[in-house]
């Protein structure tokens, strides 16, 4: 049981975007990479989102603090985790915010995957930084966009 594991270990949860598009797939890759260190491990955001009552939920809802990375300013796992988890204990990132490219590429396969390896490595030692730091987010400023005002992963 995997959930029971990391409660009982006091593993923090991280989850990322899984968006079809090159800032999604970043932020999955970063996602990755975080959670290869102590104290945090890869979490399943679906099992969070649709089974609320699964192992994974509980130690996501009895974690000190989960990690999220974003990989836009749409930021919609955090918008989703914002109602299922308390504010305060969501540690929130925009992989874009990061490393600032690719925003007129859409396809994953439009960067080498090389270079898009070592963009998430970038990005996760940003956020590692951050997160040994004791600090929050690295995040886009102002409010998050409306989904019908915009999508981040159509190209410009």
């Amino acid at each position: 049981m995997a959930g029971k594991r990391s409660i009982d270990e006091k593993k923090l949860p991280v989850i990322s975007c899984e968006g079809a598009c090159i800032r999604g797939e970043i932020a999955r890759l970063a996602a990755h990479l975080v959670a290869k260190e102590a104290p945090y491990r890869r979490s399943c955001h679906g099992e969070m989102f649709t089974a609320p009552h699964s192992a994974i939920a509980h130690w996501m809802h009895e974690a000190e603090k989960v990690v999220v990375i974003d990989g836009c300013f749409m930021k919609c796992h955090g918008r989703i985790l914002r109602n299922l988890i308390d504010d305060e204990k969501l540690l929130q990132f925009d992989a874009l915010s990061i490393y600032k490219k690719y925003t007129d590429l859409m396809s994953i396969d439009d960067v080498p995957e090389e270079e898009r390896k070592t963009t998430a490595r970038e990005v996760a030692d940003k956020i590692l930084d951050r997160l040994r730091q004791g600090k929050s987010g690295l995040t886009a400023g102002g409010p998050s966009v409306k989904n019908e005002e915009a999508s981040a992963c159509s190209p410009s």
